[in-house]
């Protein structure tokens, strides 16, 4: 029996985006399609079938070791996206760009917290795997004051459980805007220690 079940929420694609030098910057370039591969989106810094352990896995693993990439896509929700812009008292919508994000999706609700080993399948059956929440960091706020001064460095408060969450490609394929996706969800009852 399969422990993934395929709802009735499907996400419709609002932004793609890469970025091709992470050293250079957080902010992300749009684009109209990006291929994904199993290393991750095309000419994304983030990509790799591997990656150096970093300050996400640091109660794991030492700093470099080299670890699954599980993170090789950022995805955000376009209402979580209004809801912070809203909360922090931004004159205009929050950019995906400033934020670092490779897909946003309409249409998930509640998408930071959706379950770890969710899928979203496209219709082409492009298919990416959830990891799990992306805790909100100071990376995007200092680019945000960068456009708003005195509002920027109020993301990560108002970005908490929020921020979307990170994966990996399951399944490759080509992934265009106004593409769809439907979200599968594992069987989960919750595990209740610790």
């Amino acid at each position: 029996m399969s422990t993934l079940k395929p709802t009735k929420i499907w996400g419709t694609v609002t932004y793609l985006g890469i970025n091709p030098d992470r050293d250079g910057g957080l902010e992300s370039q749009s684009l109209n399609a990006v291929s994904a591969t199993f290393a991750g989106f095309a000419g994304d810094s983030h990509g790799g079938l591997t990656r150096p352990a970093c300050v996400r896995v640091n109660r794991q693993y030492d700093k470099g070791t080299e670890i699954r990439n599980t993170r090789q896509v950022s995805i955000l929700s376009a209402e979580e996206m209004t809801a912070i812009a809203g909360a922090m008292g931004l004159p205009e919508p929050l950019k995906p760009e400033w934020i670092g994000a490779n897909l946003i999706l309409e249409g998930i609700p509640d998408l930071s917290a959706l379950p770890p080993a969710s899928r979203l399948i496209f219709e082409n059956n492009t298919a990416i795997g959830v990891d799990t929440e992306n805790g909100p960091c100071k990376y995007p706020a200092e680019v945000i004051e960068r456009h708003h001064p005195g509002l920027g460095l109020s993301f990560p408060k108002h970005a908490q459980h929020k921020r979307g969450v990170v994966g990996w490609i399951d399944r490759e394929g080509e992934i265009a805007l106004g593409d769809r996706c439907r979200l599968h969800i594992p069987a989960w009852r919750g595990w209740g220690h610790g």
